[in-house]
């Protein structure tokens, strides 16, 4: 008895928790069409702190920055949707729009096109994404050596030779791919310019050469951290040196 009681607890407590999380969306919902961009966020952020994330979540919070002018952080949090679901397109569609609004026009330094097509290739899913294809392709490879076992005819065993090679390769691959994406997330060094204009020093210190200036919006990769220093580097190669309070990590 005590066993049911504590089930129907739970159970009750999951209902009441997505009722009212479901109720905070819509508040926030109501509150970005209304035009109160500024409230709309706040209630976002609240959301995403206590409910936990979403790429959904991060997306319209990134929508109602970008309403409030809040230029790094919209891209901050449209980078943050696609962390999570890369073929988010509506997501990538907005970043691509509002990093039209960046002043700094950082010229990619080119890489080896394989290179760049094949990570391209593997954000297009999840690590768990990738992982329930692998395991997908490795049931139909045992499924095509039970025929190979037990063909009745020399082409039937041939057929199925073939085609649970070729599964086993693809559940090979896609398993390796999905630590490939794991090692992505948990390795993603990157962040958001958030100053309207910042300058990046030659050294970690205020009396460092001045090398360059960044502003607002500007993605840039993280290389090491010194104090209240990081190192930062550009897409074309450019390193430096900027406070911590200038940046937030994606």
């Amino acid at each position: 008895m005590k066993r049911i009681a504590l089930f129907l607890v739970l159970i009750l407590c999951f209902f009441t928790s997505a009722f009212a999380q479901s109720g905070a969306i819509k508040t926030a919902n109501d509150l970005y069409v209304k035009g109160n961009f500024a409230e709309a966020a706040k209630q976002y952020e609240k959301i995403l702190s206590t409910e936990g994330v979403a790429p959904e979540l991060y997306y319209n919070l990134g929508n109602s920055y970008f309403k409030s002018n809040e230029l790094g952080l919209s891209i901050l949090n449209y980078e943050r949707a696609l962390r999570l679901a890369p073929g988010f397109d509506d997501a990538r569609f907005n970043l691509e729009m509002a990093q039209l609004k960046v002043v700094d026009n950082i010229v990619q330094t080119p890489t080896f096109f394989l290179g760049r097509w094949i990570t391209n290739f593997i954000k297009l899913m999840t690590s768990n994404g990738w992982l329930i294809m692998s395991v997908i392709a490795f049931i139909f490879c045992l499924i095509a050596v039970f025929w190979f076992v037990l063909g009745s005819t020399r082409y039937v065993r041939k057929m199925a030779f073939y085609f649970g090679t070729i599964l086993f390769g693809v559940s090979l691959l896609t398993f390796v791919f999905a630590g490939v994406r794991n090692d992505q997330m948990k390795k993603h060094n990157y962040a958001i310019i958030m100053t309207g204009v910042v300058t990046i020093k030659g050294s970690p210190d205020k009396s460092g050469t001045d090398l360059f200036q960044l502003h607002e919006g500007t993605k840039v990769s993280l290389k090491s951290t010194l104090g209240n220093w990081v190192e930062i580097k550009l897409g074309n190669g450019s390193i430096g040196w900027v406070e911590k309070d200038n940046i937030v990590k994606i």
